[in-house]
Protein backbone atom coordinates (compact mmCIF):
# COMPACT_ATOMS: atom_id res chain seq x y z
CA UNK A 1 0.00 0.00 0.00
CA UNK A 2 1.27 3.39 -1.43
CA UNK A 3 0.90 6.36 0.28
CA UNK A 4 1.48 9.82 -1.67
CA UNK A 5 3.40 12.05 0.41
CA UNK A 6 1.68 15.27 2.08
CA UNK A 7 3.55 18.09 0.16
CA UNK A 8 3.37 21.76 1.44
CA UNK A 9 3.71 24.62 -0.48
CA UNK A 10 5.95 27.36 0.90
CA UNK A 11 5.18 30.83 0.05
CA UNK A 12 6.26 32.02 -3.57
CA UNK A 13 8.34 34.60 -4.33
CA UNK A 14 8.85 36.32 -7.83
CA UNK A 15 11.36 38.81 -9.21
CA UNK A 16 9.92 40.46 -11.98
CA UNK A 17 12.66 43.15 -11.94
CA UNK A 18 14.13 44.03 -15.53
CA UNK A 19 17.56 44.27 -14.16
CA UNK A 20 19.23 42.07 -11.63
CA UNK A 21 20.81 43.95 -8.68
CA UNK A 22 23.97 42.29 -8.23
CA UNK A 23 25.38 42.27 -12.01
CA UNK A 24 23.43 45.22 -12.84
CA UNK A 25 22.74 43.22 -16.50
CA UNK A 26 19.39 43.37 -18.29
CA UNK A 27 17.39 40.19 -17.32
CA UNK A 28 15.90 38.66 -20.72
CA UNK A 29 12.16 37.89 -20.43
CA UNK A 30 11.23 34.35 -19.51
CA UNK A 31 9.57 32.37 -22.52
CA UNK A 32 7.35 30.58 -19.80
CA UNK A 33 6.06 31.86 -16.54
CA UNK A 34 5.68 30.01 -13.28
CA UNK A 35 2.32 28.36 -13.12
CA UNK A 36 -0.17 30.03 -10.27
CA UNK A 37 -1.06 28.66 -7.36
CA UNK A 38 -4.33 26.98 -7.83
CA UNK A 39 -6.77 28.98 -6.21
CA UNK A 40 -8.63 27.42 -2.44
CA UNK A 41 -11.48 27.20 -1.90
CA UNK A 42 -11.78 30.72 -0.20
CA UNK A 43 -10.52 32.16 -3.50
CA UNK A 44 -13.99 31.12 -5.82
CA UNK A 45 -16.53 33.47 -6.61
CA UNK A 46 -19.74 31.88 -5.28
CA UNK A 47 -21.87 33.38 -8.22
CA UNK A 48 -19.02 31.63 -11.12
CA UNK A 49 -19.26 28.59 -9.14
CA UNK A 50 -23.43 28.68 -8.94
CA UNK A 51 -24.90 26.43 -10.92
CA UNK A 52 -26.94 27.93 -13.80
CA UNK A 53 -30.77 28.37 -13.28
CA UNK A 54 -33.36 27.57 -15.62
CA UNK A 55 -35.59 30.33 -13.77
CA UNK A 56 -37.07 33.30 -16.41
CA UNK A 57 -35.92 35.69 -13.61
CA UNK A 58 -32.64 34.73 -14.16
CA UNK A 59 -32.24 35.32 -17.78
CA UNK A 60 -30.94 39.12 -18.87
CA UNK A 61 -33.78 41.40 -19.86
CA UNK A 62 -36.59 39.06 -18.07
CA UNK A 63 -38.64 40.66 -15.01
CA UNK A 64 -37.99 39.20 -11.61
CA UNK A 65 -40.56 37.77 -9.26
CA UNK A 66 -41.01 41.47 -7.22
CA UNK A 67 -41.84 42.47 -10.38
CA UNK A 68 -44.02 40.30 -11.47
CA UNK A 69 -45.75 40.85 -7.87
CA UNK A 70 -45.70 44.31 -8.26
CA UNK A 71 -46.99 44.53 -11.69
CA UNK A 72 -50.28 42.04 -10.33
CA UNK A 73 -50.92 44.13 -7.00
CA UNK A 74 -50.73 47.45 -9.02
CA UNK A 75 -53.53 45.65 -11.77
CA UNK A 76 -56.14 44.60 -9.02
CA UNK A 77 -55.46 48.33 -7.63
CA UNK A 78 -56.53 49.63 -10.77
CA UNK A 79 -59.21 47.09 -11.14
CA UNK A 80 -60.82 47.87 -7.78
CA UNK A 81 -60.36 51.43 -8.60
CA UNK A 82 -62.54 51.74 -11.62
CA UNK A 83 -64.93 49.39 -9.49
CA UNK A 84 -64.99 52.50 -7.31
CA UNK A 85 -65.66 55.11 -9.47
CA UNK A 86 -68.43 52.95 -11.62
CA UNK A 87 -70.16 52.18 -8.09
CA UNK A 88 -70.12 55.76 -7.34
CA UNK A 89 -71.38 57.14 -10.40
CA UNK A 90 -74.16 55.03 -9.83
CA UNK A 91 -74.75 55.99 -6.80
CA UNK A 92 -74.82 59.38 -7.87
CA UNK A 93 -77.27 58.78 -10.49
CA UNK A 94 -79.45 56.82 -8.41
CA UNK A 95 -79.60 60.09 -5.78
CA UNK A 96 -80.27 62.16 -8.94
CA UNK A 97 -83.22 60.13 -10.28
CA UNK A 98 -84.98 59.89 -6.73
CA UNK A 99 -84.41 63.37 -5.73
CA UNK A 100 -86.47 64.40 -9.04
CA UNK A 101 -88.78 61.49 -8.69
CA UNK A 102 -89.59 62.74 -4.68
CA UNK A 103 -89.86 66.15 -5.93
CA UNK A 104 -92.50 65.39 -8.75
CA UNK A 105 -94.27 63.72 -6.45
CA UNK A 106 -94.72 66.66 -3.73
CA UNK A 107 -95.22 69.27 -6.39
CA UNK A 108 -97.90 67.01 -7.88
CA UNK A 109 -99.68 67.56 -4.85
CA UNK A 110 -99.52 71.28 -4.72
CA UNK A 111 -100.97 71.78 -8.03
CA UNK A 112 -104.21 72.27 -6.83
CA UNK A 113 -103.36 74.88 -4.51
CA UNK A 114 -101.51 76.60 -7.71
CA UNK A 115 -104.85 76.58 -9.11
CA UNK A 116 -106.70 77.87 -6.47
CA UNK A 117 -103.87 80.91 -6.19
CA UNK A 118 -104.61 81.22 -9.91
CA UNK A 119 -108.55 81.73 -9.99
CA UNK A 120 -108.44 83.64 -6.75
CA UNK A 121 -106.26 86.16 -8.92
CA UNK A 122 -108.25 86.31 -11.87
CA UNK A 123 -111.04 86.92 -9.50
CA UNK A 124 -109.12 89.96 -7.80
CA UNK A 125 -109.88 87.73 -4.39
CA UNK A 126 -105.69 88.01 -3.98
CA UNK A 127 -104.92 90.77 -1.31
CA UNK A 128 -103.49 91.21 2.30
CA UNK A 129 -101.89 87.82 3.78
CA UNK A 130 -103.32 85.61 1.61
CA UNK A 131 -101.63 87.31 -1.47
CA UNK A 132 -98.33 87.17 0.67
CA UNK A 133 -98.48 83.48 1.38
CA UNK A 134 -99.45 82.90 -2.15
CA UNK A 135 -96.48 84.93 -3.47
CA UNK A 136 -93.97 83.04 -1.51
CA UNK A 137 -95.10 79.50 -2.05
CA UNK A 138 -95.13 80.38 -6.03
CA UNK A 139 -91.86 81.47 -5.63
CA UNK A 140 -91.17 78.50 -3.60
CA UNK A 141 -92.16 75.97 -6.79
CA UNK A 142 -90.64 78.41 -9.51
CA UNK A 143 -86.86 77.42 -7.44
CA UNK A 144 -87.71 73.85 -7.71
CA UNK A 145 -87.84 73.85 -11.06
CA UNK A 146 -91.76 73.98 -11.81
CA UNK A 147 -92.61 75.58 -15.22
CA UNK A 148 -96.25 76.68 -16.42
CA UNK A 149 -97.24 76.21 -19.98
CA UNK A 150 -100.01 76.69 -22.24
CA UNK A 151 -100.75 80.09 -24.42
CA UNK A 152 -104.02 80.61 -26.52
CA UNK A 153 -102.33 80.61 -30.14
CA UNK A 154 -100.16 77.54 -29.64
CA UNK A 155 -99.79 75.15 -32.11
CA UNK A 156 -101.56 71.78 -30.48
CA UNK A 157 -99.85 69.31 -29.16
CA UNK A 158 -101.25 66.24 -28.07
CA UNK A 159 -98.07 65.21 -26.13
CA UNK A 160 -98.29 68.11 -24.04
CA UNK A 161 -102.13 69.06 -24.83
CA UNK A 162 -105.18 67.71 -23.69
CA UNK A 163 -108.58 68.79 -25.78
CA UNK A 164 -111.55 69.30 -23.92
CA UNK A 165 -113.45 71.06 -26.58
CA UNK A 166 -112.86 71.19 -30.18
CA UNK A 167 -114.10 73.97 -33.40
CA UNK A 168 -113.15 75.28 -36.98
CA UNK A 169 -112.25 78.31 -37.60
CA UNK A 170 -111.36 80.09 -40.92
CA UNK A 171 -108.80 82.09 -39.02
CA UNK A 172 -106.34 79.28 -38.31
CA UNK A 173 -103.69 77.66 -40.71
CA UNK A 174 -103.62 74.47 -38.42
CA UNK A 175 -105.16 73.06 -34.78
CA UNK A 176 -103.77 75.70 -32.37
CA UNK A 177 -105.14 76.36 -28.91
CA UNK A 178 -107.96 78.54 -28.94
CA UNK A 179 -108.49 78.92 -25.12
CA UNK A 180 -106.33 77.27 -22.32
CA UNK A 181 -108.86 75.62 -19.92
CA UNK A 182 -106.52 75.04 -17.48
CA UNK A 183 -102.93 75.88 -17.40
CA UNK A 184 -100.09 72.81 -17.48
CA UNK A 185 -96.98 72.16 -15.21
CA UNK A 186 -93.91 70.70 -16.33
CA UNK A 187 -91.09 69.52 -14.39
CA UNK A 188 -87.49 69.95 -16.12
CA UNK A 189 -88.61 66.94 -19.34
CA UNK A 190 -91.15 65.46 -17.23
CA UNK A 191 -94.64 66.55 -17.56
CA UNK A 192 -96.40 66.59 -14.53
CA UNK A 193 -99.59 67.39 -16.17
CA UNK A 194 -100.88 68.13 -19.43
CA UNK A 195 -102.88 71.86 -20.32
CA UNK A 196 -106.70 71.57 -21.18
CA UNK A 197 -107.42 73.10 -23.69
CA UNK A 198 -109.73 74.16 -26.38
CA UNK A 199 -108.35 73.54 -29.81
CA UNK A 200 -109.45 75.04 -33.28
CA UNK A 201 -109.00 73.81 -36.59
CA UNK A 202 -109.55 75.36 -40.45
CA UNK A 203 -112.64 73.88 -41.91
CA UNK A 204 -110.55 72.37 -45.42
CA UNK A 205 -108.38 69.94 -43.08
CA UNK A 206 -111.75 68.27 -41.57
CA UNK A 207 -113.67 67.61 -44.98
CA UNK A 208 -110.05 66.27 -46.33
CA UNK A 209 -109.99 64.10 -43.76
CA UNK A 210 -113.54 63.04 -43.56
CA UNK A 211 -113.03 62.07 -47.44
CA UNK A 212 -109.78 59.92 -47.52
CA UNK A 213 -111.63 57.85 -44.04
CA UNK A 214 -115.10 57.62 -46.32
CA UNK A 215 -115.00 54.07 -48.70
CA UNK A 216 -115.63 54.00 -51.65
CA UNK A 217 -119.67 53.26 -52.87
CA UNK A 218 -119.85 49.69 -53.97
CA UNK A 219 -122.40 48.11 -55.55
CA UNK A 220 -124.91 45.50 -53.79
CA UNK A 221 -124.30 42.60 -55.28
CA UNK A 222 -125.87 40.38 -52.73
CA UNK A 223 -129.65 41.85 -53.15
CA UNK A 224 -128.95 41.47 -57.09
CA UNK A 225 -127.95 38.13 -56.68
CA UNK A 226 -130.15 36.61 -54.20
CA UNK A 227 -134.28 37.21 -54.60
CA UNK A 228 -136.05 38.02 -51.06
CA UNK A 229 -136.93 34.86 -49.05
CA UNK A 230 -140.33 34.95 -47.69
CA UNK A 231 -140.61 35.04 -43.97
CA UNK A 232 -140.70 32.00 -42.32
CA UNK A 233 -142.37 33.28 -39.23
CA UNK A 234 -145.28 35.01 -41.63
CA UNK A 235 -145.74 31.68 -43.36
CA UNK A 236 -146.00 29.46 -40.20
CA UNK A 237 -148.63 31.76 -39.05
CA UNK A 238 -150.72 32.51 -42.62
CA UNK A 239 -150.65 28.37 -42.52
CA UNK A 240 -151.69 27.93 -39.20
CA UNK A 241 -154.74 30.87 -39.66
CA UNK A 242 -155.89 28.63 -43.10
CA UNK A 243 -155.85 25.16 -41.24
CA UNK A 244 -158.11 26.86 -38.42
CA UNK A 245 -160.72 28.25 -40.46
CA UNK A 246 -160.66 24.81 -42.28
CA UNK A 247 -161.76 22.85 -39.22
CA UNK A 248 -164.01 25.36 -38.28
CA UNK A 249 -165.72 24.19 -41.55
CA UNK A 250 -165.59 20.59 -41.41
CA UNK A 251 -167.18 21.22 -38.14
CA UNK A 252 -170.02 23.60 -39.75
CA UNK A 253 -170.62 20.60 -42.55
CA UNK A 254 -171.01 17.96 -39.45
CA UNK A 255 -173.23 19.87 -37.59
Amino acid sequence: MTSEPFETEGPVIRDKRRIDPVTGAVREPRDSAAPDPAPGPADVDPAAGAPAQDDASSRPGSPSAAELALAERTADLQRLQAEYVNYKRRVDRDREVAREVTTAHVLTSLLPVLDDIGRAREHEELSGGFKAVAESLERTVTALGLVTYGEPGDPFDPRVHDALMHAYSDEVDGPVCQAILQVGYRLGERVLRPARVAVAEPPHQSSEAQADTTPEAQPDTDSQAAPDLPDADGDIEQAEFVSGHSDDGERARDF
